[in-house]
């Protein structure tokens, strides 16, 4: 038993916890939880916890059915809504075959694998997200009784105390007492949308911080009998919910992305792997927007970026080179603004990641710069610009990845087939749908 597994089940015993939750996501992104009793616990750490892996959403075939949940030791946190005496704490699991061989569906292990070609190429990938999300009055949302946000609060507002000012304070706290660190909180645009942005780390710890932080949002909502959504787009004529994500490469304790000398000081890699994201982003969009109702936050206007470009300080590109501290290397960066925050975090990451990596491989040149509005130019005039547009739909996206050789190989053939066939159901299933649109429309006069 190594060092780390034996902290945690001192800190058991120390703690009175009483309970231990395993967390693992599906292919989806949606969080699943197995408890066990402390007394269990030397033990799934020694051979695993089995379940039905033909359960879970893209898991394994029935046939094949046996997984195995091995907890992470270095995730050990205490869940704060489940009060301190009798205490209920919570690690993420890597999933394994009952031989012990990683699972090829499991997200966590896809992310892993991109991040080990990453350290073959001599980096470490660091990632800094903005999560956006609304929050909703109790009761709400259902066809007989319509969505009600929270507040009236736009863009930076400070709105009175017991609404959302209150809400993030505890999401907050709540955050901070399992480690994840803010940096900053603010009112978004939308009536009760709000946004969290999370402090710097590593690809791999910020999927767990991002699947942790959805999750305690919507136990801080509940508590004050409210709903928080992360839905992309959950009203029509308000902004949809983006994850506006930094990236950067470390060579050990050096940022690959800074070059004081160069424009915006971004060094031959950062521009490489610029290149890299952008060239493959219309084949990643599938993963990056993975809902049909992703394609109209991005579709939908309020800011959301849609064509492939990028642009310093220019909020209209798909890329965006953030103002920086001349002379501080720790702050070169670059934003991919494309995700929203119903996203697979482990998968995103990994395919954003493979595409940057790609282009510094491949020495892809960075095409020119936005420097306008590019909402704001003609279609003729983006196709002169060489701009392309992001898929428009679900399906159009599916198609995009289906040809994607980048997609296939760092997805692995058993979670890319998946991802290609849910989508497609999903999308089939969408389109055989009458909506409200159609028949305030059309019912009246046809």
């Amino acid at each position: 038993m190594d060092r780390q597994q034996e902290y945690v089940l001192r800190a058991m015993e120390e703690r009175d916890i009483h309970f231990i939750r395993l967390w693992f996501t599906d292919v989806l992104g949606i969080l699943k939880s197995v408890a066990i009793a402390p007394a269990e616990l030397e033990g799934a750490f020694a051979e695993g916890i089995g379940f039905d892996g033909s359960a879970i959403e893209g898991f394994t075939r029935v046939y094949e059915a046996d997984m195995v949940a091995m907890p992470d030791p270095t995730t050990f946190q205490l869940l704060p809504w489940q009060g301190e005496r009798y205490g209920t704490a919570r690690m993420f699991c890597d999933i394994l075959t009952p031989e012990g061989d990683p699972s090829l569906a499991d997200p966590r292990y896809v992310l892993k694998r991109a991040l080990k070609r990453a350290a073959d190429m001599g980096f470490s990938f660091y990632t800094h997200p903005e999560i956006e999300f609304y929050l909703f009055k109790s009761g709400t949302g259902r066809s007989t009784n319509p969505l009600v946000p929270l507040d009236l609060g736009g863009y930076f507002d400070h709105t009175a105390r017991g609404s959302t000012n209150d809400f993030r304070r505890i999401a907050i706290e709540m955050l901070e007492s399992m480690g994840i660190s803010v940096e900053f909180s603010h009112h978004e645009a939308g009536p009760g949308q709000n946004e969290i942005d999370l402090r710097y780390a590593d690809a791999l710890t910020m999927a767990d911080n991002i699947m942790t932080f959805r999750t305690v949002v919507k136990e801080a909502a509940l508590a004050q009998d409210n709903f928080a959504s992360f839905m992309p787009k959950p009203m029509a004529h308000y902004p949809g919910s983006g994850m506006h994500t930094h990236f950067s490469l470390f060579e050990g304790d050096r940022n690959a992305f800074f070059d004081a000398s160069a424009e915006y000081e971004l060094s031959k890699t950062a521009r490489a792997f610029m290149a890299g994201v952008l060239h493959y982003s219309r084949e990643i969009c599938l993963i990056t927007n993975q809902f049909v109702n992703s394609y109209k936050r991005l579709w939908g206007g309020a800011e959301a970026p849609n064509y492939v470009c990028w642009g310093h300080n220019n909020r209209s590109a798909l890329l965006r080179v953030p103002m920086y501290k001349p002379g501080k290397p720790q702050t070169a960066r670059v934003e991919f603004r494309g995700m929203d925050s119903a996203v697979n975090p482990y998968l995103a990451f990994a395919v954003i990641l493979a595409a940057g990596l790609k282009g510094i491989e491949d020495d892809l040149p960075l095409p020119a710069e936005a420097e306008d509005d590019v909402w704001a130019l003609t279609d003729s005039e983006r196709r002169a610009l060489g701009i392309q547009p992001l898929p428009h739909s679900l399906d159009e996206a599916a198609i995009i990845m289906s040809k994607s050789d980048l997609a296939a190989e760092t997805l692995g053939e058993h979670v890319f087939e998946f991802v290609l066939r849910n989508k497609r159901q999903e999308w089939n299933e969408y389109r055989a749908q009458v909506t409200a649109y159609e028949l305030e429309r059309f019912l009246p006069i046809l």
